[in-house]
């Protein structure tokens, strides 16, 4: 495949044009920039909020409250430029603890720091004012409209002149120096295969070895594929009490859910497909790649709700979540993490509306396959010619260059999975 382009050179910082020329696509090279290293890997620059937590992403969204105020939503967004609509499919008639996580998740994606200013839609008034007034708390601007009443068009008109606002005043909002221990950072694999265990998932693991103990906030979960390895998983807490209550949360999903329903070893989801096709053939297996990405020193001090805000100081957490991708991802950027890393092994293509979504590959073939998926290339450890204190290095680095600005794969790819999780059936 080739392409016409114009070849450049970087001139006194600007780009030079010269004659169009016939190169090969893979051999198109842009200009190189500058990465950071040693010291300049210790801060980077972000958005300090209201509240004082720090965003590597500057967002305006639109946000609607419940499935039926998608299209107000949409369209505020289609006609102002630079918001961003996150349509989703619940809140209409839940209840009891299902309505709490649904309020919670919603309410944590606005306060989510890379989040600089937030537009809510709802269909009625009550239910909207709840998620304006939890955002609110963090002090960003946020302003809630009811459609009943009113209809789409005069709704839509409303909402559209107060985003305009919001985004012309949030792309004049500075960056600024902040300590890498501002940043949160979750993470959860997705499509793991044998090198996930043995490359991806252990660079993460090094990462937050190096970093938790600096200061950030980390988070993993994954509740229903910690199965197998929960023994391990229990001895990774910090005290003999916090395992306790993790493992009782652990036992009460398995009796409820999975015992409850099951059809032939977790119906078949776990290990998926996919995993059974990369060599995991039991989620034993796939559990023991799984706890890797919390490394050899780090012991998580306590347990959160789905979508909950962690609250006992900088360490590493463990977040009762679905193992599905995108609602994990979904979860954890409404308690607060700014940065998701993703190992992965056959290749998962995730990204989130809000958090950029890095995702790391220790496998060759997904590297010839699917490169532009992929953010950090670790296939060294395998071919040994990388250890796996190098590829935590190399995370690290992207991890700042992404909180400095640079777009992920995801984001350049324009994946923008949101997915609520759902407890039950509604009234």
């Amino acid at each position: 495949m080739s392409l016409m382009v114009a070849n450049f050179d970087l001139v006194q910082g600007k780009l030079k044009s010269v004659k169009g020329r016939k190169i090969d696509a893979e051999g198109f090279k842009t200009p190189t920039v500058k990465r950071p290293k040693g010291k300049a890997l210790d801060s980077f620059m972000g958005w300090r909020r209201e509240n004082g937590r720090v965003g590597v992403r500057n967002h305006v969204i639109i946000l609607p409250l419940d499935d039926l105020s998608n299209a107000a939503c949409e369209a505020v967004a289609n006609a102002v430029k630079g918001t961003l609509a996150i349509p989703h499919a619940y809140g209409r008639l839940q209840f009891g603890a299902d309505l709490d996580l649904h309020f919670r998740t919603l309410i944590g994606t606005g306060c989510n720091p890379n989040v600089a200013a937030v537009v809510v839609i709802g269909i009625e008034d009550q239910w909207t004012k709840v998620v304006v007034d939890g955002i609110a708390k963090t002090g960003k601007p946020v302003v809630g409209f009811g459609i009943e009443g009113h209809g789409d068009i005069a709704t839509i008109a409303k909402a559209s002149y107060v985003a305009k606002e919001f985004i012309q005043w949030a792309t004049e909002l500075p960056r600024e120096k902040c300590p890498v221990t501002d940043l949160w950072v979750s993470t959860k694999c997705g499509e793991s295969d044998t090198t996930t265990g043995l490359s991806s998932c252990p660079t993460v693991g090094n990462m937050y070895d190096k970093l938790i103990p600096r200061g950030i906030y980390g988070v993993f979960g994954e509740t229903s594929e910690i199965t197998g390895a929960e023994h391990l998983c229990k001895e990774r807490a910090a005290t003999k009490e916090i395992g306790e209550r993790w493992y009782k949360m652990w036992k009460s999903y398995q009796d409820d859910v999975i015992e409850a329903h099951k059809t032939n070893d977790l119906s078949d989801s776990q290990p998926t497909k996919g995993n059974i096709a990369g060599g995991l053939t039991t989620i034993e297996e796939k559990a023991l790649g799984n706890l890797e990405k919390i490394g050899r020193e780090c012991r998580y001090i306590d347990i959160l709700e789905p979508a909950e805000e962690p609250a006992k100081g900088p360490g590493l957490y463990y977040m009762d979540t679905s193992s599905a991708a995108a609602e994990c991802v979904t979860l954890m950027a409404a308690g607060g993490y700014v940065i998701h890393t993703f190992p992965t092994g056959q290749g998962n293509v995730i990204g989130n509306p809000i958090v950029p979504v890095i995702k790391i590959s220790g496998n060759p073939k997904t590297m010839r396959t699917m490169p532009e998926h992929i953010d950090v290339d670790v296939s060294g450890v395998l071919k040994r010619t990388a250890t796996i204190p190098e590829a935590g290095d190399q995370l690290i680095e992207t991890i700042v260059r992404t909180a400095n600005g640079r777009f992920t794969a995801a984001e350049a790819l324009g994946h923008r999975e949101f997915s609520l999780t759902k407890l039950y059936r509604s009234a």
